[in-house]
């Protein structure tokens, strides 16, 4: 059973977002046992223990995606416990390359990879208004889908 990471800068806004929605769109489908943890940090310290942005949770409670978080940041040991850690953009990408530990199973790419629209960059939304949480929300909306097909777990 596959665990999985979901990784951005300082784990407020995108990564927690899409902790939520990928866990919220598991449950839909009734594949929990499927999963053995399912959670998001930060490649920086910013915001250790913090609770995400006000906006990634009010988008995601728009749609009936509760977001259960507290901020925290990426160690080596999740290089050893996920199977899958899954960032947001091309710096987060480059910085887990940088502190991956050789050898490790993780398997480190963009979320966006698997958006079937081919968004790869799940930009940060931070420094902007309500439509970038949207926006975000959409993306990784389709990128969990996109994941669980990717697993064999839906069609």
């Amino acid at each position: 059973m596959p665990s999985v990471l979901f990784v951005c800068l300082g784990n407020i806004c995108r990564s927690p977002m899409a902790e939520a929605v990928f866990a919220h769109t598991v449950a839909s489908n009734s594949l929990n046992d499927h999963f053995t943890r399912i959670d998001s940090a930060g490649t920086a310290g910013y915001h250790i223990d913090d609770l995400p942005d006000r906006r990634s949770v009010t988008a995601c409670a728009a749609h009936g995606v509760p977001v259960r978080h507290r901020g925290r940041q990426v160690s080596k040991a999740d290089f050893a416990d996920f199977d899958w850690i899954l960032c947001m953009d091309e710096s987060n990408l480059a910085d887990l390359r940088r502190i991956q530990p050789k050898g490790s199973k993780a398997k480190v790419q963009l979320f966006g990879d698997f958006d079937p629209q081919g968004e790869r960059i799940i930009a940060d939304p931070y420094y902007g208004d309500m439509d970038g949480f949207e926006r975000n929300f959409q993306q990784v909306s389709r990128a969990s889908v996109g994941l669980l097909k990717h697993l064999g777990l839906i069609q």
